[in-house]
C-alpha cells in the first residue's frame, strides 16, 4: 500500500473530514452546505455509475418498488456525486436511487456534489453504501475487505468507521474465504449468512457439495450445522484435491480489484501457458452500460 493510503490508519476523519457525515436532507437547489458540498438538482443523464460502487446486483423487483415510490413521493434523500469533468458527475453513494429515478421517468435528481480525490471517494462510497444501502452479505463483505485493504485498517478501525461491532465485521470478512461458487449462492440469496458461516468449516469441493445439498434440500441453518458436523466426524473433509488448481493469489487479487473497480463480478481464467479469459458478469443492460462507461 502506498504511504498516502496508510494515512487513513491514523483515522478516517483525517481524510474524509465532513465527507463521512450523514448526507443532509434536500433543502433547495445549488445551496452551499458547509463541509458537506453543494446541494443541487442535476439531470440524470449527466451522472454515471461510480467505479467504487460495492453493489454488484440490484434486484429488478426492488428497483421497481423504489421507482414507484419515487414517482409518487419524489426522491427523499439526495444522492452523493463528485465532478469528473466540466459537465459530468460520478456517483459516490445512491446508485439505486439514481437508477430508480430513471425508471420512474424523471429527468433530474437531487444531489450533494462533493469535490473529493479518488482516495476519499473510495472511502466515502464504501462507508456510505455499507451504512445506507441494502447490500447482500457478499457485497458487504467485499466492500469491507476493500476498505480494510485499501487503507490498511484493522478490523476494529473498520468497525468504528461503519458503526458496527468488530465481531460483525470479522464474521462478514470470513465470508470472503468461501469458494467462489458458494459465494455466488450467498450473493443470490440461496444461502443465508448462517448457512455460510457453518460451511466455512469445510474445505475445497466438500464445501461446494455441502452447499449444493443445503440448497437442494432447503436445509435450515441448524440442519446445515448438523450436516457439517456429520461430515467432519466422518472424515469427509480431507485437504482439497491437489488435482483441482487453486487460483494464484496474484490473479485472485487482480480479479477482486477489477470486480471492485468495474462494480461487477469478474472472473479471470488463467491458463498455464499464459493465455486465458476475462469474464464479466452483468444482470441488466443498465449494469452493462455502467461497466462499459468505466472501460471506455
Amino acid at each position: 500500500m502506498s504511504g498516502k493510503k496508510r494515512g487513513l490508519g491514523r483515522g478516517l476523519d483525517a481524510l474524509l473530514g465532513a465527507g463521512a457525515r450523514p448526507t443532509p436532507p434536500a433543502t433547495g437547489n445549488g445551496q452551499e452546505q458547509p463541509g458537506d458540498g453543494v446541494l443541487k438538482e442535476l439531470p440524470v443523464d449527466l451522472i454515471q455509475r461510480g467505479k467504487y460502487q460495492p453493489r454488484r446486483d440490484i434486484e429488478p423487483e426492488s428497483l421497481q418498488d423504489l421507482a414507484d415510490s419515487i414517482k409518487a413521493q419524489g426522491v427523499m434523500q439526495p444522492i452523493v456525486v463528485r465532478p469528473i469533468s466540466d459537465s459530468r458527475y460520478e456517483i459516490i453513494a445512491g446508485e439505486r436511487r439514481w437508477r430508480a429515478t430513471q425508471l420512474a421517468g424523471l429527468h433530474s435528481i437531487p444531489t450533494i456534489v462533493r469535490d473529493v480525490p479518488d482516495e476519499a471517494a473510495i472511502a466515502m462510497a464504501l462507508i456510505e453504501n455499507i451504512q445506507r444501502e441494502d447490500l447482500n452479505p457478499i457485497e458487504e463483505a467485499a466492500a469491507l475487505q476493500r476498505l480494510q485493504q485499501e487503507f490498511e485498517l484493522t478490523q476494529q478501525e473498520v468497525a468504528d468507521a461503519i458503526g458496527k461491532s468488530r465481531s460483525t465485521v470479522a464474521n462478514l470478512l470470513r465470508l470472503m474465504s468461501l469458494r467462489e461458487d458458494v459465494r455466488r449462492l450467498v450473493e443470490h440469496g440461496d444461502l443465508e449468512m448462517g448457512h455460510a458461516r457453518a460451511l466455512l468449516a469445510l474445505e475445497g469441493e466438500h464445501q461446494s457439495q455441502a452447499a449444493r445439498t443445503v440448497v437442494a434440500r432447503g436445509l435450515s441453518v441448524r440442519q446445515t450445522e448438523a450436516l457439517v458436523r456429520k461430515l467432519l466426524e466422518q472424515g469427509q473433509n480431507p485437504q482439497p484435491d491437489q488435482t483441482e488448481p487453486r487460483l494464484d493469489p496474484n490473479i485472485r487479487s487482480l480479479q477482486d480489484d477489477l470486480s471492485q473497480r468495474l462494480g461487477t463480478r469478474v472472473e479471470i481464467r488463467h491458463g498455464a501457458a499464459g493465455k486465458g479469459k476475462l469474464v464479466l458478469s452483468y444482470s441488466s443492460l443498465d449494469e452493462l452500460d455502467g461497466i462499459l462507461s468505466h472501460i471506455k
